[in-house]
């Protein structure tokens, strides 16, 4: 249960090891979350073993609130956004 007057934020988490690929998901994830207006926690993580507890077998991957939306390319802003919004 929430607590009163404490609005929920999303996490959303860029797994990567740091290469131009997952950078550039990392940078449409916060312009979809400015464009968007949500109130999310972006967290990025390029620790080897974190990602591999994930499962994830090609990066980048992208993780809205413990679900993954994409691995292995950079979708648009606006494909974001829409992720975002459901």
């Amino acid at each position: 249960m929430a607590c009163p007057g404490k609005e929920e934020r999303m996490k959303i988490e860029v797994l990567g090891d740091g290469c131009a690929v997952c950078t550039r998901l990392h940078n449409h994830v916060l312009k979809a979350v400015e464009k968007s207006g949500v109130r999310a926690d972006v967290i990025r993580t390029m620790d080897v073993e974190t990602i591999a507890a994930y499962g994830a077998r090609s990066m980048p991957v992208l993780i809205i609130d413990g679900i993954t939306k994409v691995s292995g390319k950079v979708p648009k802003v606006e494909e974001i956004i829409k992720w975002l919004k459901v």
